[in-house]
């Protein structure tokens, strides 16, 4: 079972209630996850870590895969920190992380958070989730490819989460990026768990050169944390 603190942030009863549900789900579903890797399970703790299985994506079509309470109070405290107005989530799944970055952003005064999300059957409860939280006003959800609906970014953003597939973390990061603003926030899930796929992106995002400060904070299984500098 994975560990996290069960403290919310957030002091709103009822979006804690709704996440509550959401991560209970998730955790249930933790033990599939298992089985399904335990064959690849010596590879994560070897300095490649499991590979994202680009030929079975199917088999995520009803997976949560999502960010942990911890990192979800550490999201949120993030865009009331730099009172972010506009965020980028790659990976919106159910929802869980969104619903974190669109309080933050209810709480900052008003914005939004773009979330991107593939698979149309978690599109549909994503939403759901968001209504029911009375957040809808602060989400907007491109369904779809991320590296085709995000190329109709036309503003600013202050903070971005990559948590989608991982194998493409890099080329979503890239298409952002111009838009992202000096001082702006990128956050980055499954580090530790998929290193070989995240490989080439850390290295990215960890060289100045390409104008960002950035280093790997032990929240769950690694989340890279990143400033642009520039």
């Amino acid at each position: 079972m994975r560990k996290y603190s069960r403290a919310s942030v957030l002091n709103d009863l009822t979006i804690e209630a709704i996440l509550d549900r959401l991560h209970h789900q998730a955790d249930r579903q933790f033990g599939q996850l298992l089985l399904h890797y335990l064959p690849k399970l010596p590879r994560l703790f070897t300095s490649k870590g499991i590979r994202w299985e680009t030929t079975k994506l199917d088999f995520y079509n009803d997976k949560y895969l999502s960010i942990e309470r911890n990192q979800g109070n550490f999201l949120y405290l993030l865009a009331r920190s730099i009172n972010a107005k506009a965020i980028v989530e790659y990976g919106t799944s159910f929802g869980i992380s969104t619903l974190y970055l669109a309080t933050a952003i209810r709480d900052n005064g008003g914005g939004i958070v773009i979330g991107t999300e593939i698979v149309p059957e978690k599109v549909v409860e994503a939403r759901k989730n968001i209504a029911d939280a009375g957040l809808e006003t602060f989400v907007e959800i491109c369904e779809g490819d991320a590296l085709q609906t995000l190329k109709c970014l036309n503003q600013t953003i202050d903070m971005v989460l990559i948590d989608g597939w991982a194998h493409l973390a890099l080329d979503v990061l890239k298409l952002v990026d111009p838009f992202v603003r000096p001082g702006g926030i990128v956050v980055s899930d499954n580090i530790g768990t998929f290193k070989d796929d995240m490989k080439s992106y850390v290295e990215f995002l960890q060289d100045p050169v390409n104008g960002y400060r950035s280093t790997t904070l032990p929240l769950k299984d690694g989340t890279e944390f990143s400033v642009k500098v520039r």
